[in-house]
C-alpha cells in the first residue's frame, strides 16, 4: 500500500513539474519573441523586412545595419552613428555608479554605527526621495546646474544621477548594514581604529553582496535614463538612449528598420551584459540583509 502511494506521488510531482517547466517556457518564449524578431530584422537586407518577413530568418544575412549603427547612421546632424554617445554614456555611468556607491555605503554606515540624534528623520527624507517622480526635480535640478554651470555636460548628468541615486543606494546599504555585528565596530573603536580605518577596514571588505546590488540597479536605471538625458544633455553630450531616439526621428526617406533594430540591440546590450555577469548574485545580495543575526 505505501509503494503503490509512494508510487503515485512520484507520478503527481512529475507531472506538476513538466506543468511548470511547459508554463514557463511557453511565456519566456512569449518574452523573448521581441528581441528575437529584433535581432533577426537587425542581420537582414531592408528589403526583407519591408517584404514582410519580419519574423522569418534572413535569406541573406549581413552586419552592414550593425556597422551603419555604429559608425555611419544620421544622428541629427552628423552622420556619426551611436558610437561617440555611447561613450557618452560610458563616461555618464561609470563615475555616476562608483560615486553612487561609495555615498551610499558611507550613509549606511553613518546611520547604523554612528548613530545621532535625528538620524531617523535623515533615513526617513532620504527615503522620501526614492519615492519622487523624475518630473518634479527637472526645474531644481537645472537650476542647480546652470549655476554650477555644468548644464548640458556629461559632469552635470552624473551630478543628476548621483544625487537621485542616493536614497535607492544609501537604503541598500542601511538595511545590510543595520545586520551587521556593532560589537565589531566598538570593539575596533577600543583598539583606535577611527571612522574611516573601521569603514575600509572592516565594513567595505563585508559589503560585497550588497554593492553588487547596488551597482546593478544604479548602472541599469542610469544606462537606460532618457528623460535627464533629454533634458540636461544636448549636441555631443547626449547618452546612448537620446542618440537612439534620435537616429530613428532623423531618418528621412525609406526609414532604415534594419538599422534601428541594430541600435537599440547596441543601447539594450551594456544591461543585458551586467545582468549575465552579475544578475545571479542581485537576489542573493538584497537577501543578504534581510534577517538580522
Amino acid at each position: 500500500m505505501s509503494v503503490a502511494s509512494q508510487d503515485n506521488a512520484m507520478r503527481t510531482g512529475r507531472a506538476a513539474r513538466v506543468f511548470i517547466y511547459v508554463f514557463l517556457l511557453v511565456f519566456a518564449l512569449f518574452y523573448l519573441l521581441p528581441f528575437f524578431i529584433m535581432v533577426v530584422n537587425s542581420v537582414k537586407p531592408l528589403g526583407e523586412i519591408t517584404g514582410g518577413n519580419m519574423i522569418a530568418l534572413p535569406k541573406t544575412w549581413t552586419i552592414e545595419p550593425w556597422l551603419s549603427a555604429w559608425s555611419t547612421a544620421q544622428i541629427g546632424v552628423e552622420p556619426t552613428g551611436l558610437r561617440p554617445y555611447f561613450w557618452n554614456s560610458i563616461k555618464m555611468v561609470v563615475p555616476a555608479v562608483i560615486i553612487g556607491t561609495i555615498i551610499g555605503a558611507l550613509n549606511g554606515y553613518i546611520l547604523t554605527k554612528w548613530r545621532f540624534r535625528g538620524d531617523t528623520l535623515i533615513f526617513g527624507l532620504m527615503l522620501f526621495s526614492c519615492f519622487i517622480p523624475f518630473q518634479i526635480v527637472l526645474i531644481p535640478m537645472a537650476r542647480i546646474l546652470g549655476i554650477l554651470d555644468i548644464a548640458g555636460t556629461t559632469p552635470g548628468l552624473v551630478l543628476v544621477h548621483v544625487v537621485y541615486g542616493i536614497g535607492f543606494s544609501t537604503l541598500y546599504f542601511r538595511n545590510y548594514y543595520a545586520a551587521f555585528p556593532t560589537e565589531l565596530v566598538r570593539a575596533a573603536q577600543i583598539d583606535g581604529a577611527g571612522f574611516f580605518q573601521i569603514f575600509y577596514r572592516i565594513l567595505l571588505p563585508s559589503s560585497g553582496p550588497i554593492a553588487v546590488v547596488c551597482v546593478i540597479w544604479l548602472f541599469t536605471n542610469i544606462w537606460n535614463d532618457f528623460l535627464f538625458g533629454a533634458s540636461f544633455a544636448s549636441g555631443g553630450a547626449a547618452p546612448m538612449t537620446v542618440a537612439l531616439n534620435n537616429l530613428v526621428n532623423s531618418s528621412t526617406g525609406v526609414r532604415e528598420y534594419n538599422v534601428h533594430f541594430a541600435g537599440a540591440i547596441m543601447a539594450a546590450l551594456p544591461t543585458l551584459l551586467v545582468y549575465i555577469v552579475a544578475g545571479r548574485y542581485f537576489v542573493r545580495g538584497l537577501m543578504a540583509g534581510s534577517v538580522k543575526g
